[in-house]
């Protein structure tokens, strides 16, 4: 065999071992917008470089805390034109407040600002600054005409922290799609979106923490398990970890927009499922301030989500409520309603 030859032989081999590379699970993990990620894909190689790309992407429209990104300069009232990702999220925050009759409002800014960082600033707020603070929020006084922001007040702020990290996991999910990877779990501070198997071939198993009055956050006991076995966005919300008590009663950290205040609420914990997590990190935040009986109302009037409420009763007692539609997803539920028929 001539060198000619044994060259071509060389190059088709390559070839051939080339595109038979095995796929194996990575996994990546860091810090991204103040909490940790954690991502676990199949392929054939590591995407590491394209993830932190995205994320810088990512942090350059909707990242309040950077002074260059998008969303600040629009609140800053600096000149600038919105990009896709922040038009999506204005767009999906704009219809999640208009199905929960306003208990979401992504231009709560303000208030939360008077308020302080899990109510630093408690026992300073007074009812005259909450009215005060009022005038500028309210999704109807904002809205979008081409790739500009137009506010009825100039004093007005976007704040999407309780949209922008389930859309975040949706913005790595379709990075990882167009790689080709059909199986991966993404997590960023707790949300969500989970596809395909495992490294063991099962469906992706999440677990819901109990909501234990630990404020430590050192304590987490699995409330239950959740396996969505098809391509799902998953968020929970909960006050038991960030709360304060005045008069005997506890206010969680989510601040209901139409009054100015915390919300006073028996749901503990509420997670949602949906085909996207930046939907089921909103409805999460709007169910936490709704209370049972309308959360249970207004979600089971929403078709594409699905619901898991850990919930205080009269006696303080912890219950759950959750849909008919999760139901298949909770395996450890359908053991025992399976034993229940018998």
């Amino acid at each position: 065999m001539n060198r000619l030859s044994t060259l071509l032989l060389l190059i088709i081999f390559g070839i051939t071992t080339g595109c038979s590379e095995k796929k194996q699970y990575i996994e990546e993990s860091g810090s991204v917008f103040h909490t940790i990620y954690r991502i676990k894909y199949e392929s054939t190689h590591f995407l590491t470089e394209k993830i932190d790309a995205e994320f810088q992407a990512f942090n350059l429209s909707l990242n309040p805390f950077n002074p260059q990104s998008i969303i600040t300069k629009v609140n800053n009232n600096e000149p600038v034109e919105v990009d896709e990702w922040f038009i999506e999220v204005f767009n999906k925050a704009r219809e999640v407040s208009v199905r929960t009759e306003g208990i979401f409002d992504a231009t709560s800014a303000p208030l939360i600002n008077l308020w302080g960082f899990g109510f630093s600033k408690m026992d300073e707020v007074t009812p005259e600054m909450v009215d005060s603070i009022r005038q500028f929020v309210g999704y109807q006084k904002i809205r979008l005409e081409g790739n500009k922001v137009i506010k009825e007040n100039p004093g007005m702020m976007l704040n999407f922290s309780a949209i922008a990290k389930g859309y975040a996991c949706d913005v790595i999910a379709r990075l990882l799609e167009r790689e080709g990877v059909e199986n991966y779990m993404i997590e960023i501070g707790g949300e969500f979106v989970v596809k395909g198997v495992n490294q063991n071939g099962i469906c992706w198993r999440l677990g819901i923490n109990k909501p234990e009055d630990d404020i430590t956050g050192i304590s987490h006991g699995i409330e239950e398990v959740l396996q969505p076995c098809k391509k799902s966005g998953v968020a929970t919300s909960g006050d038991y970890r960030n709360y304060y008590e005045k008069e005997g009663k506890k206010y969680g950290h989510t601040i209901d927009p139409r009054t100015g205040y915390p919300a006073a609420q028996n749901i503990l914990s509420a997670t949602i499922l949906a085909d996207d997590c930046m939907t089921a990190d909103a409805y999460a935040t709007a169910c936490m301030a709704m209370g049972l009986e309308k959360a249970v109302e207004n979600a089971d009037n929403i078709p594409e989500i699905e619901y898991f409420f850990i919930y205080a009763d009269e006696e303080g007692k912890h219950q759950v409520k959750y849909s008919k539609g999760l139901l298949p997803y909770l395996p450890n539920r359908q053991e025992l309603a399976q034993l229940e028929n018998l």
